[in-house]
């Protein structure tokens, strides 16, 4: 068999010689990149906060410089009003933007940046930065696992609840906000509720939010959260409802939740359709407790203004002759919460001054949309239990009553049998 052997070198040369014309083919080729580079983006993908692209040094750095900036203040002018300077307030804002992530969320949990921003919280002057910080610490307890871990922190808690007690509205809607989120989280929502039945200054803040507010967004967060509150406790609901002014008070505790709430619906009215509803549902979450009852009966409560607030709403507001059912669709869950307060509320006319007087009944002319609102199919037994008082005539009746047989029989029975209608009854059942 033919051995190959090598051919022989010509030129005298060593193997190594670097001349073009003479380099084997295997290295004619581009050179391999710098080592730094493939090490470089190693640390880049250290650096990242999980599978986003935002850097851990950054947000570290921007966290120290915090710490930093308050501290500095402190020492300097320690009463003094604190100025955010406009690149530190946007490096700030961009951290409360991150925060939203469910990654840079639990790396800042893990960065321990509650503590850190409750201590600048403890210490700020200056409104912004607080309302920086609050929002941020409410992007964190967005997702279940870091709002366990923030909502355990005793100290952040009980700061939290006095801060309703600020003046600064952008501070008092996030952290209404944030409170709302927490107490909305299964896993820690009687924690949060344990810390609000202790904290006695809590109802008298909310009550003065909900007075004396014009901040539409707010009144709309705060009575999410007092709605939520109702709804969740039925307990702290009947305590604040007959919570009762002490020498300590300073006539603080003097403001009624009934009233309060009212005070907020009404400054929603014309602005706020949504927020309109959540005080409506707060009020009629009142009315489904007996102590609720006998606040608003009362002859010095607010039973009565709440009746009339409630009476224009829906005649003047909500129920037009000419609006199409797509309009009364709409309009149907605050109309039958407004409809179910109403019910309650006509069994304490007795209580109140003369009816004839003082109290606003809706006339039959405001009634005209029934026909067309029992065509979308919404209204119930108790809607025109309300209706019936309410001196419907007997054309509107009949018009209800062909609309309501076919899906709401215990409705038209109701109007059957009223006494007032018996006659009609006798008559017009027949005819459906």
């Amino acid at each position: 068999m033919p051995v190959f052997c090598p051919p022989e070198r010509t030129d005298g040369g060593d193997e190594t010689s670097s001349s073009p014309e003479k380099r084997s083919p295997v290295l004619d080729r581009n050179p391999s990149p710098p080592p730094d580079t493939a090490d470089g983006q190693e640390e880049e993908d250290l650096d990242a906060i999980g599978e986003t692209v935002y850097s851990k040094h950054w947000v570290f750095s921007t966290l120290t410089r915090l710490i930093q900036m308050v501290s500095e203040h402190t020492e300097e002018d320690a009463d003094g009003q604190m100025q955010l300077a406009d690149d530190e307030e946007e490096d700030l804002c961009r951290v409360w933007d991150m925060a939203m992530d469910k990654d840079v969320a639990g790396f800042l949990q893990e960065f321990k940046a509650a503590d850190i921003l409750l201590g600048v919280i403890a210490k700020s002057r200056c409104p912004r930065l607080t309302e920086i910080c609050v929002g941020i610490l409410g992007n964190i307890a967005c997702f279940p696992e870091t709002c366990l871990t923030l909502s355990q922190n005793e100290n952040l808690g009980a700061v939290l609840l006095l801060l309703l007690g600020d003046t600064d509205p952008p501070t008092l809607l996030e952290t209404s906000r944030l409170l709302l989120t927490c107490v909305s989280q299964k896993d820690v929502c009687s924690l949060w509720l344990q810390r609000i039945r202790q904290q006695t200054s809590l109802r008298y803040n909310l009550c003065f939010i909900m007075c004396s507010s014009t901040n539409l967004d707010l009144l709309v967060k705060v009575g999410e959260l007092v709605d939520k509150l109702f709804d969740l406790d039925e307990e702290l609901m009947k305590s604040w409802i007959t919570a009762q002014p002490s020498e300590e008070d300073d006539g603080e505790s003097r403001l009624d939740v009934a009233s309060s709430l009212l005070e907020a619906a009404k400054q929603l009215r014309s602005d706020s359709q949504d927020g309109l509803e959540v005080y409506v549902h707060a009020l009629q979450l009142l009315t489904t407790i007996d102590e609720g009852i006998q606040t608003l009966a009362a002859p010095d409560g607010s039973g009565k203004a709440v009746w009339d607030f409630l009476c224009e709403v829906v005649c003047e507001d909500l129920c037009q002759p000419d609006d199409p059912p797509l309009v009364l669709q709409e309009q149907k869950v605050l109309l039958v919460q407004a409809f179910a307060v109403l019910s309650a509320l006509y069994q304490c006319q007795e209580q109140w001054h003369s009816r004839s007087d003082t109290c606003k009944t809706p006339d039959s002319s405001s009634f005209t949309f029934t026909t067309q609102v029992t065509r979308v199919g919404f209204l119930t037994g108790q809607v025109f239990s309300l209706c019936l008082i309410c001196y419907l005539t007997e054309k509107t009746c009949f018009s209800a009553a062909v609309g309501l047989l076919p899906q709401f029989k215990s409705a038209v029975s109701a109007l059957y049998l009223s006494p007032s209608l018996y006659i009609w009854g006798e008559r017009g059942m027949v005819d459906v």
